[in-house]
């Protein structure tokens, strides 16, 4: 997640989609979420409306569904991008050979 805050839009897979499928009813969201999957920028869309509590539209491959479930499964958390942050290098690192 090295993206400048501002810039990851111009990063993302979804950029030249028409906003009405990501803005889509319940039967066609998988459709649109298949857009996500291998995005470059899926965290930092994902922490960004988080963040801002965005309600509507498909955001980081969530659902709005999806993320406030999220959202009331862990009310402690102050900053998404930080723990997406987190995790993305935790994960990065655990995928690193091991020296001997």
């Amino acid at each position: 997640m090295t993206y400048a805050r501002t810039s990851w839009r111009e990063n993302a897979a979804c950029r030249s989609t028409d906003a009405e499928e990501l803005f889509a009813d319940s039967a066609t969201q998988n459709r649109a979420k298949a857009i996500c999957t291998g995005c470059p920028v899926r965290a930092e869309c994902l922490a960004e409306a988080l963040d801002n509590r965005v309600e509507f539209g498909l955001w980081g491959g969530m659902t709005e569904r999806e993320r406030r479930a999220l959202l009331r499964r862990r009310p402690d958390v102050e900053s998404w991008r930080q723990v997406l942050e987190i995790a993305h290098y935790e994960h990065d690192r655990s995928r690193r050979p091991r020296a001997c």
